[in-house]
């Protein structure tokens, strides 16, 4: 059996809610609170085609999709888009827009995606200290804006 991706969930109104593994939505499927959208291929789990978008059944209320995100390194390289605040390049590193060791935090206001090279030239400055513009100010996103 091959390695499967994770497999995407929709509302019963189609709209995206998130994505499960592969065996949660297989349970599922035989648990009868979804319905396969998009098969992978030919191959079968029992009675249901090998899922890749599964539907719910029933309509589920998502408000609490509109509340702020969970803060975490990965939801920030989300936020960001997996760019530098810097330079635009690719970033795959946390930066502390006001640094840990002059009383910043680590929340969403203070950090931002940065990639290696801006990150060690700020190193324990803020921004205006190393003659370096964020291109972008950090926000608090909602869970919706930061799904997968």
């Amino acid at each position: 059996m091959a390695a499967v991706a994770a497999v995407i969930v929709l509302n019963a109104s189609y709209e995206r809610l998130h994505h499960v593994s592969f065996q949660h939505a297989v349970r599922m499927l035989f648990r009868e609170v979804a319905v396969v959208e998009e098969a992978l291929d030919d191959r079968m789990i029992g009675p249901h085609p090998w899922p890749k978008v599964v539907r719910l059944v029933k309509y589920v209320v998502t408000t609490w999709m509109h509340r702020p995100a969970v803060y975490g390194r990965a939801a920030v390289l989300r936020r960001d888009r997996h760019r530098c605040a810097y330079c635009g390049a690719v970033g795959n590193t946390l930066d502390h827009v006001l640094p840990l060791s002059r009383g910043g935090g680590s929340s969403w206001l203070n950090t931002v995606s940065a990639c290696g090279p801006c990150n060690s030239r700020k190193a324990d400055r803020t921004p205006e200290e190393a003659g370096m513009r964020l291109r972008t100010r950090p926000w608090v996103p909602t869970r919706a804006q930061i799904a997968v």
